[in-house]
Formats: structure tokens, sequence, C-alpha cells
């Protein structure tokens, strides 16, 4: 483990400026659209194939219909608004794989990450023009809906323990999309991309020359265009967890979106962002909120017991704690 106080890079861009300079043989390609809640840019360095972009926007779409927690549609929202009393659901193949992945990550953490989150989370608008509390009565009478040990798998059902439980794979799922697109890249011969889902930065292979890309780490709080650090990754994922994404401040309190399933409440534990560096977007995704809800020491215990998967903890206070290993992802200049 590394302690190190950050000191920001005034001009160091977040990720375009740190993928330019890479030399391609060709032009890069790129398209942005807003899916999945969020600007998802998908940039092609080895390619200027558009029909291969227009494929991962509707990869993007496919998604976002299915596991969607808003939309009358998707899968999600129907077993949120099931009938009363039902006691299973079928599932498709790739809800299915989201949800087991969710469940390993609440059982991993014993429930400080928890996929059966919403009737807590839908209490929460951070989008809204003049943000509210929630009522605490109600966060606290959800708080007893809440537990993943009320839902499990069998074969192609989810299986219900209770009428009350409601799903929220937000903290997952971009991670989980992330790496399908990489899949549909890598079929159409693609090896050298960036797909970068409103933050959680996926890449594919290395630069055309070779070398590693480059991505910068957001200094919390700061402009986007503002890095804490610079880090150099392979065919490998970024995810960050921070309270500066969605959040809002009253009374001089910093209220963000990562909830404490007990009580309902954000974590308050002095951390400000936890990145994960991991093979898998969705390994990166689920490890960054597990990381952030446990803290510190065990954050830092949890990855160190896990091979190949990396984690940089940012405080409050402007202090970075680097897991063993993770330094060696800083670029050198």
């Amino acid at each position: 483990m590394k302690k190190q106080r950050w000191k920001l890079i005034g001009a160091a861009l977040l990720l375009a400026g740190a993928l330019a300079g890479c030399a391609p043989q060709i032009e890069p390609v790129s398209q942005s659209n807003f899916l999945l809640d969020t600007v998802v840019t998908v940039t092609l360095y080895d390619s200027d194939d558009r029909d291969i972009l227009e494929g991962c926007m509707d990869l993007c779409a496919e998604y976002d219909g299915l596991f969607s927690r808003t939309k009358e549609t998707s899968e999600i929202y129907k077993i949120n608004h099931r009938e009363p009393g039902t006691k299973e659901m079928e599932l498709s193949p790739d809800t299915r794989e989201l949800i087991e992945k969710g469940l390993y990550y609440s059982q991993l953490s014993g429930g400080a990450f928890d996929i059966t989150i919403e009737p807590l989370s839908s209490q929460w608008d951070f989008k809204a023009e003049e943000p509210e509390l929630p009522d605490p009565k109600v966060l606290e009478e959800n708080a007893k809906k809440v537990d993943y040990r009320n839902i499990r798998l069998e074969g192609d059902k989810i299986v219900f323990l209770s009428d009350e439980t409601r799903l929220d794979l937000g903290a997952i799922a971009k991670g989980f999309i992330a790496d399908k697109l990489k899949e549909y890249l890598v079929e159409q011969g693609i090896q050298s991309a960036v797909i970068n889902l409103g933050g959680n930065v996926l890449c594919v292979g290395s630069k055309p020359d070779g070398k590693p890309f480059r991505v910068g780490l957001q200094a919390p709080f700061e402009d986007a265009n503002v890095a804490a650090a610079i880090m150099e990754i392979t065919d490998s994922s970024m995810v960050v967890s921070g309270v500066y994404e969605r959040h809002f401040e009253k009374d001089g309190v910093n209220y963000h979106h990562i909830l404490d399933p007990k009580t309902g409440w954000p974590y308050q534990n002095g951390l400000a962002a936890v990145a994960i560096f991991s093979p898998e977007s969705v390994d990166g995704d689920g490890l960054s909120t597990t990381c952030f809800s446990l803290g510190v020491e065990k954050g830092l215990e949890l990855i160190g017991s896990l091979d190949g998967i990396y984690a940089v903890f940012q405080m409050e206070d402007g202090e970075m704690i680097y897991s063993e290993g993770a330094e060696a992802l800083l670029a050198d200049d």
C-alpha cells in the first residue's frame, strides 16, 4: 500500500487529452450518444467503419431497454412491478447474468453493496432542480425491505422470498454493458478502441503503436478536465465511484448517490472516490461501489485478496491511497 497526496495536473485532460499523441495508422473515429442516462462514447483506433459504432449504440439502447428500472417496458421494471404473491419470474440470459454478478458482490460485501436497494434509492432524486432530502421515517421503513438474500436464482428464473423486494442494478449495469460492447468490437475484428460509458472506461487492446492507453483519474469536485493522476492501462478497465458524480449539498452536507443499504443515507466515511482497475468492467463497477461501502481498511483487504485487480482510494482531504501494485499503473510523466 502506498499513500500519496495528489496535486492537480492542470492541463491534463481526463480521457480525450490523455489519448492524444497515440500516432495511429489511420484517423480515429468516434461516436457519442446519450444513453444509459449518461454520455456514451466509443472510439475506434484501427478502423474507420462507422457501422461498427452504430452497432455499439444499438447494443447500448438494447441493454438500457432490459435493465432500466424506470422504463415500463424493461425487464427490471416488470420485475419490480410484478403482481403481489408472484414467487418466480423467467429471466433473459443477459438479465440473469447481470443479477448473478450483482448477487456475487452483494454476498462478497456482506450486504454493504445490495442490488435490492431500490426501495431506498427510489427515494432520492439527484437530478431535481431543487433536490430535497427523503423523509427519514420512510427511509427507516424502506430499509427493512432491502436484503439481497430475499432473492435467488434457479436456472433461468428469479425466485422471490418477499413481495417487497425490488431491484436496482444501476451500480453494476454499466460495467456489464461495457464488457458486452468490448465483446462485440472484438468480434468485429477491432483490436484498438476505447469505450467510455460516463466514466466507466474500458480499453480494447492498446494504442495502435503498442503503447498503453493513458486515462485521467479525476480530481474530486474539480472540473472534469482536471486530473489527480494519469494512469496507463492496456486491454483493461478503470471504473470510479465518487461522491461528486450524482450529489447535492444541503446545510453544508454533501449528499451523494452511494447509499448505505442499512439506512438509506449516503455513506460518510471520509472517502471521495474509489477507482478500480480490472480486466472486466463489470468487476470494476461492482468493486468500486463495494470498496467505497466497506471503507479504506476493509476495501484494501478485499482488493488484496483478488488477483489482477487494483484500487486507488481518494480521500476527501486529497490523500490518495494505492492498493499493492496500483502505483505501477501511474504514468511516468
